[in-house]
């Protein structure tokens, strides 16, 4: 396994300032795990075997429209120490949403 080093892969966000992202269109995610520890399963021969909290994360994804109706999944996959998805934001009234998305670009 590849160790973390912030020295090396340290990236700088590719968040547009200013931009609010609270707005109607589609967003790539990525999560990554605090220190990249491999929470979420592992990778055995070429296959991604999740771990409890690996299906806790899967099962919280799917459950995001249920809490949010203005939004739609899309590609979504889980990784040992982060995820990828696609998340689209249908329209600028959201009326239902348990809390405010803070839209800032400062995240």
């Amino acid at each position: 396994m590849m160790i973390f080093d912030p020295v090396i892969n340290h990236r700088s966000s590719i968040r547009l300032k200013g931009y609010d992202y609270a707005q109607p269109g589609a967003y790539f995610v990525r999560l990554v795990t605090k220190d990249r520890q491999c929470l979420f399963g592992d990778i055995i021969g070429e296959e991604m075997f999740e771990n409890r909290f690996g299906k806790i994360v899967r099962r919280t994804w799917r459950d995001l429209p249920n809490h949010y109706p203005y939004m739609i999944l899309d590609a979504f996959v889980i990784m040992p120490n982060h995820i990828h998805g696609i998340i689209a934001i249908k329209d600028s009234n959201r009326g239902g949403s348990s809390y405010n998305i803070d839209s800032s670009s400062e995240v």
